[in-house]
């Protein structure tokens, strides 16, 4: 019995990291329908990555301070300069560019954007030394064919319908007609600008842990800095004062929501899986969230499933056990280097 213990938790040591990345898009994925909701009511998206983080910010700071305070480097100017880049990728760029992405086309269509992410961020890693590729080891052909078909299975969740499979019970929830659709190309390019710097973020994410490495703190001071710069971005081109008052109503509970699961708890966890797998894991899991707004989108909001999702997200489950399956042998190998 004692051994059985013993294998249950080294498996779960083993699988912490996958099991949270799993549980981190499934917080994405209700992310992105409550803030289409909260926009459909008028909430400005860059009012809304203010506030957001603002929230985060306060939120992280007493449990950055206390819990931290023996482990957090000192802070010198170059290393303020080095988070202030990394919250421009993470926030202050990204994120606006992102959610203004998300106002202008639709949540499947901006989930299915960000998949392009892990391909982006594997094709930076290579170069910088971040991640092995060796074409002639059957592990990493399974890195390469795994982005690959995860890539491909976006892209047909994205162009193909096929067969429509509508819902067959009234939806539980309506989110309404939106009249902010209103530009699709424009949608596009944001949605594209945000998966580059995106994928920028998650590499340098992995340089910046190793001079610092107190998590909560690059959290909070990301969530603070990256606020401080979208407030600016905002002041710039929202000029009217009305957009900046929250009643008690969905925009408010999109922002804390935001704020304190994404911006704060999700971040948190998602550094210390970069810390502990490097950015290609947890870029990986991406596409997960693509799926997960598919189910949704049917069972809770009753929008049709089609035959080209389900086969799109078959093959997104195929490619990321490739890569797993890959990145795997990079792990056995570690210990045998060092030996």
């Amino acid at each position: 019995m004692v051994l059985k213990i013993g294998d249950a938790r080294s498996m779960y040591r083993k699988f912490k990291p996958h099991l949270l990345m799993v549980l981190i898009q499934l917080g994405y994925t209700f992310l992105n329908f409550i803030t289409e909701a909260s926009f459909n009511e008028g909430l400005n998206p860059y009012v809304y990555i203010t506030y957001r983080h603002a929230v985060s910010g306060f939120v992280m700071l007493p449990f950055a301070y206390f819990l931290e305070r023996r482990i957090r480097p000192k802070l010198t100017w170059p290393l303020f300069v080095e988070l202030f880049i990394l919250s421009l990728l993470g926030v202050g760029f990204t994120l606006n560019a992102y959610f203004a992405s998300l106002r202008y086309t639709s949540p499947t269509v901006v989930a299915s954007m960000v998949n392009v992410i892990s391909s982006l961020t594997f094709i930076i890693a290579i170069p910088l030394g971040m991640e092995k590729l060796d074409l002639k080891n059957p592990r990493g052909m399974a890195k390469v064919i795994g982005t690959l078909a995860s890539l491909a299975g976006v892209t047909l969740m994205t162009l193909y319908k096929g067969k429509s499979f509508r819902s067959i019970w009234s939806a539980p929830i309506h989110m309404g007609s939106s009249s902010i659709h209103e530009n699709w190309l424009k949608g596009s390019i944001l949605g594209v600008a945000s998966c580059i710097t995106w994928s920028m973020w998650y590499v340098m994410q992995a340089y910046t842990l190793e001079r610092y490495p107190a998590q909560l703190s690059l959290t909070t001071w990301m969530s603070l800095i990256g606020g401080a710069q979208s407030a600016v971005f905002t002041v710039c081109v929202e000029h009217k004062p009305a957009a900046w008052i929250i009643g008690f109503n969905i925009k408010l509970w999109s922002i804390l929501y935001g704020g304190i699961v994404c911006s704060g708890l999700i971040i948190f966890i998602q550094l210390w899986c970069t810390k502990e797998k490097g950015p290609v894991f947890v870029t990986m899991f991406n596409p997960l969230s693509t799926i997960m707004v598919a189910i949704l989108a049917y069972f809770v909001l009753g929008e049709g499933l089609y035959m080209g999702s389900i086969l799109g997200g078959i093959i997104i489950i195929i490619g990321l056990y490739l890569v797993l399956w890959g990145k795997e042998n990079d792990e056995e190998e570690v210990p045998m280097r060092s030996s």
